[in-house]
């Protein structure tokens, strides 16, 4: 069974005729831009995740809130499944269509709504690109802290149901914790606003359990994000490693060292080359691994902080140290750690994408088993990390024109995840489960607490409409997958669904 695509869940879903389905959302939006014909579907067949590709039965384009409630009740009234969709820039297969489902697609609602220098809050719609949130600030000394390696491109409502970080989170955390509010349509078409502006907010904390939610509770209509000040200095340290494993462990000597910093980041020399190769960042090709570390705030502060993290480096034997000299060499070490993922996509005709997170303490261990399955599997694996919050991302390099290596790539890519279950730590750290980990949630999860995500999906979409297959494995597909004992061939809790 293949771990990113099962085609029995679109044959599990009841069959509707397209025209029908088509003739009868026309007729209740009769102004909503709905795609149908093949070429004009194709665009939208995958996410970042291409491995995998399926045409949607139709595509929504809504340009009013109006447009989207109407669509969603439906929807449901035909018992259509919906998958929302924001930039497409996922890399788990969380917005991948189905062929019985209509994509929703919010890129047009792509406004700034307001912005409070005074509170350093920002209102603004999903399709807003993470990005454009610090442009529209920066006049004001402010900026957005979660900066994904694409924010360039991807879009805050995207960002919200993968629960996405970027280079800077260990200092200023993930989405969840720069999000305040959150204007939600459920797929009665009924709306809702969890959160507020305020510190904290009564009952239970649903805005936590909207982040990473991938659109299978709700639709996200707006968003109240947190603004900081910019820092009044940033600078970056890059420590050179003859030995990746000494890499690792440095990056708990910094924070044993009680340093915090802005951005704690480590390559291997296949990612280091890659990365200088395409952008010419001053990466020492040389090296087994770079450590990026970045410092800010008060300038007399970062300063002290340099110095203490110095010697931590070569204590940790570092055989390089270098202080980006100015902002504009300190802007270059950053994009090549930014453009690692495109870097090595150029050393190789398909690469996959791994995410999963461990204890900082545990990054050497983890390190040599990559490598070992590297070996095992036969596949060269590129890593960049996160490193400071434990958040990996191997990268997996193959040629799907080789009969049986997306299969192997696949393979591996399990491997890589369950070696991190077993260290202690995540399948996900910022990317989602989307179709891509769905096997692996069998190896960290058990059927109790499966079975609590399937009633927590129930509480907000009885129906199982809202974005049907992802994140979530039902108990036949752990068992299938070898992960769930099953007692007596019979599976537990026989009412939720098969596949």
């Amino acid at each position: 069974m293949n771990i990113l695509y099962d085609e029995r869940l679109d044959g599990a879903l009841p069959r509707r005729d397209k025209n029908e389905v088509l003739a009868e959302l026309t007729r209740v939006v009769p102004d909503l831009t709905l795609l149908h014909r093949e070429e004009d579907l194709r665009p939208f067949e995958c996410d970042g995740l291409s491995a995998y590709r399926v045409l949607p039965m139709l595509v929504a384009l809504p340009e009013r809130l109006d447009q989207v409630e109407a669509l969603l009740k439906q929807c449901r009234e035909l018992g259509v499944p919906v998958v929302t969709r924001g930039a497409g820039t996922g890399l788990s297969g969380g917005a991948l269509p189905l062929e019985q489902g209509v994509l929703l697609v919010m890129s047009r609602f792509n406004r700034i709504i307001d912005i409070d220098a005074d509170a350093r809050i920002a209102r603004v719609q999903p399709g807003v690109r993470n990005l454009a949130i610090s442009e529209a600030a920066s006049p004001y000394g402010l900026y957005y802290a979660p900066d994904p390696s694409s924010q360039i491109a991807c879009s805050i409502g995207g960002n919200v149901a993968e629960n996405a970080g970027g280079v800077h989170c260990l200092k200023y955390g993930l989405t969840v914790h720069n999000v305040l509010r959150l204007e939600v349509m459920t797929i009665e078409g009924e709306r809702m606003t969890i959160g507020s502006e305020a510190l904290d907010s009564p009952g239970f904390d649903l805005l936590a359990l909207m982040m990473g939610s991938e659109g299978m509770l709700g639709v996200v209509t707006e968003i109240t994000v947190k603004l900081l000040p910019k820092p009044e200095t940033a600078k970056v340290l890059m420590a050179s490693f003859d030995d990746v494993e000494k890499a690792g462990a440095a990056v708990g000597d910094i924070i044993a060292a009680g340093i915090i910093p802005g951005g704690l980041e480590m390559m291997d020399n296949l990612a280091i080359r890659a990365a200088e190769d395409f952008i010419r960042a001053g990466y020492p090709v040389d090296a087994e691994a770079i450590l990026l570390c970045e410092l800010d705030g008060v300038e007399a502060d970062v300063d002290d902080d340099i110095e203490t993290v110095r010697e931590v480096l070569a204590k940790a034997g570092a055989s390089d140290v270098q202080l980006a000299r100015d902002e504009a060499e300190r802007a270059k070490f950053w994009a090549g750690r930014k453009n690692a993922f495109p870097a090595v996509g150029r050393m190789s005709p398909d690469y996959y994408c791994m995410d999963g997170t461990i204890p900082r303490r545990e990054l050497p261990r983890v390190l040599k088993g990559i490598s070992d399955l590297s070996e095992q599997y036969g596949l060269k694996v590129a890593n960049v990390f996160h490193a400071g919050d434990g958040n990996m991302h191997p990268l997996i390099l193959f040629d799907a024109n080789r009969e049986g290596e997306l299969e192997t790539a696949e393979a591996l890519g399990g491997k890589i995840l369950e070696l991190c279950v077993e260290a202690g730590g995540s399948i996900t750290g910022e990317h989602g489960v989307g179709r891509e980990k769905i096997n692996q949630m069998c190896a960290q999860f058990d059927s109790l607490e499966i079975t609590a995500f399937h009633a927590v999906k129930a509480a907000f979409d009885p129906e199982g409409l809202l974005n049907p297959g992802k994140n979530i494995p039902t108990l036949a597909r752990c068992a299938e997958f070898g992960a769930m004992h099953v007692h007596n061939n019979e599976l537990p809790h026989p009412e939720l669904p098969r596949f």
